[in-house]
């Protein structure tokens, strides 16, 4: 069996998304969602290492801007990214959300 190389808490969600890559920029859902990385459903093309910016719409508040490296792909159905480079307030709010959504619900973690 493969090692989680994931070193943050997972939470499934459903969250509207947009990122923008070299071939423009696509509306996506994240699906599974950490500190440290989502995934990203989406039909969009990027390539492994790809520099993404990515927003995710995290309720109660603007849209979560973050840099994000392609670090696997699922064809035709969505790619992971690892987070980069975010700032405080972008971070401590993603962090919010998903200790919010681990306390209201603890089944979702994936």
């Amino acid at each position: 069996m493969e090692k989680n190389r994931r070193s943050a808490p997972r939470v499934r969600v459903t969250l509207p998304a947009r990122w923008e890559g070299v071939l423009g920029q696509v509306d996506a859902v994240v699906t599974d969602l950490s500190r440290s990385g989502c995934f990203v459903l989406s039909g969009g093309q990027v390539e492994l290492k790809e520099l993404i910016w990515l927003q995710i719409h995290v309720p109660g508040g603007p849209s979560v801007e973050i840099w994000a490296e392609v670090v696997d792909q699922a064809s035709e159905i969505g790619f992971a990214v690892r987070f980069n480079s975010t700032s405080e307030d972008d971070e401590l709010r993603l962090s919010n959300y998903i200790e919010h959504v681990l306390k209201l619900d603890p089944g979702k973690v994936s």
